[in-house]
């Protein structure tokens, strides 16, 4: 059964949409990743704001098994992005990963299972092999733009990406706040000969 939070073009009606996939090089989220590491296009499909709907949702998704979720609502924001041409020349899904504990406590990767619903819509495949985390530093929600930076500089690491050279990567995350983590991820990924790198998110906090 598709969750009841999404798959149902009404859904859109009630989300705080960006519309950031119509003009996705240039927007609020893209501006976060200037002189951080080349992107190409960024968009998220709604802004977060905390005690929310879609707060409660990114919630259930995070801490309350609901991986179905987040692949329903990977499958929600492709269809929405797919007539903006938002994936087109994309050659493969890259989810931001989870350190091996986070893993083990939650039992699945939510950036994970968006990305999946992505490609059940757009056909391209998903890596999850490119990048690891190597530790987790403790939840960033209290942390300022600064601290955010720091806490994940040093955490993740290129691990399976040689046959990604010259290739197109979709970076897929599920809340885009600071810009921090995707950052840490993309100057990664920079080091894939001739890469190009886009970022999605289903949703962009307003704080």
């Amino acid at each position: 059964m598709p969750s009841e939070a999404v798959l149902c073009s009404d859904c859109l009606l009630h989300m705080p949409l960006t519309h950031f996939s119509q003009h996705a090089f240039d927007n609020p989220m893209a501006r976060l990743f200037w002189g951080l590491f080349p992107v190409e296009r960024a968009a998220a499909l709604f802004f977060y704001e905390p005690n929310t709907q879609m707060a409660n949702m990114i919630h259930a998704m995070k801490y309350y098994d609901r991986s179905d979720v987040a692949e329903n609502m990977g499958v929600l924001v492709a269809r929405s992005f797919m007539a903006d041409g938002f994936f087109d020349g994309i050659d493969a899904i890259v989810p931001v990963p989870l350190s091996k504990d986070r893993l083990r406590q939650r039992g699945y990767n939510q950036s994970e299972c968006i990305a999946s619903g992505v490609s059940q819509v757009t056909r391209i495949p998903v890596c999850k092999k490119v990048l690891g985390r190597k530790t987790f530093a403790g939840s960033q929600t209290h942390l300022n733009v600064y601290q955010r930076r720091e806490n994940v500089e040093q955490a993740f690491h290129l691990q399976d990406a040689v046959s990604l050279s010259g290739h197109h990567l979709l970076l897929v995350d599920d809340v885009v706040t600071t810009g921090s983590t995707i950052a840490a991820c993309g100057r990664l990924l920079q080091q894939i000969p001739d890469v190009r790198i886009s970022v999605l998110a289903l949703g962009l906090s307003k704080s």
